[in-house]
């Protein structure tokens, strides 16, 4: 039985991380992080929505998350690259270091019918993120009334949140800054239309701004860092999946908040001792 009555689809994107250190390619992606993070924590049901293209890249994303069994009926499989991008470690830490731009996701967004809403419309919300080109799918989703998270990662730009964050329920991102300009840039981001925004600090854990007060979460200690690829993913989900467990329970405000980061926080300790975002790693030559 699900620790959480949540249905969640993460829609956008699926890449493999090529970690050129070590010749191996770890399945990942924001969306696909985020379906695989919820079922981990415990979601009642996890699907993703998205593009692969058709060479080896793709086979082992698709094989993986057939494997962890995740949704993923309402896929599409297209002839071209599937989206890579290069990385490396350094302390653990993860570097980018290069990639294809989505390969042929990039190149055929993925556009929303209405049997797709219809599909949408089972899930209690839906994930994506600012490298998913899904940005004009996403009033589509809250015309028909299901909330939308979005990460809007480290580098989006202020015209970019002013077209995006007002089709967004909760939007996260990551920030590095002075505590007062991190609350600055979460009382913008409210004032856009999102309920919550959320900054992910790194070792300096969270603040959460939901349009009135500031709640600050600490990062949990990690014993052994094995890497730090998906650190943020799995907040973003952890916090979501329980967030919205606490709502359909009817818990709301300052309870539902505080619980669900501090779980979260522990979630995102535990996923950074796992090498690529949630292991599967595969030799590549």
């Amino acid at each position: 039985m699900a620790e959480y009555n949540v249905n969640v689809l993460g829609f956008g994107d699926n890449v493999v991380d090529k970690y050129e250190h070590i010749k191996t390619m770890y399945p990942g992606g924001n969306c696909v992080n985020f379906a695989v993070y919820a079922q981990m924590f415990g979601a009642k049901r996890s699907a993703y929505m998205g593009y692969f293209g058709n060479d080896k890249e793709a086979e082992h994303v698709m094989a993986t998350l057939a494997d962890i069994g995740i949704e993923t009926v309402k896929c599409k499989q297209l002839k071209g690259e599937n989206g890579c991008a290069r990385a490396t470690l350094v302390d653990g830490d993860r570097v980018f270091l290069g990639s294809n731009e989505g390969g042929i996701r990039g190149e055929t967004p993925y556009i929303l019918d209405r049997f797709d809403l219809e599909y949408v419309r089972q899930f209690d919300f839906v994930h994506s993120g600012n490298y998913c080109f899904m940005e004009a799918e996403l009033p589509k989703i809250k015309a028909a009334g299901i909330p939308v998270s979005f990460d809007f990662s480290d580098d989006s730009e202020d015209e970019y949140y002013k077209e995006v964050a007002p089709n967004v329920d909760y939007a996260f991102c990551s920030f590095d800054g002075t505590d007062e300009e991190v609350r600055e840039h979460l009382k913008k981001i409210v004032s856009y239309g999102p309920k919550l925004a959320v900054a992910s600090r790194g070792a300096d854990g969270c603040i959460l701004y939901d349009g009135s007060d500031f709640y600050i979460q600490k990062a949990e200690p990690i014993e052994n860092v094995v890497d730090t690829m998906g650190a943020g993913d799995s907040l973003i989900t952890s916090f979501m999946v329980g967030y919205m467990d606490h709502l359909k329970k009817g818990v709301t405000g300052e309870q539902a908040i505080t619980e669900s980061l501090s779980a979260a926080a522990k979630f995102a300790a535990k996923i950074c001792g796992i090498s690529g975002a949630f292991g599967y790693g595969k030799k590549y030559e």
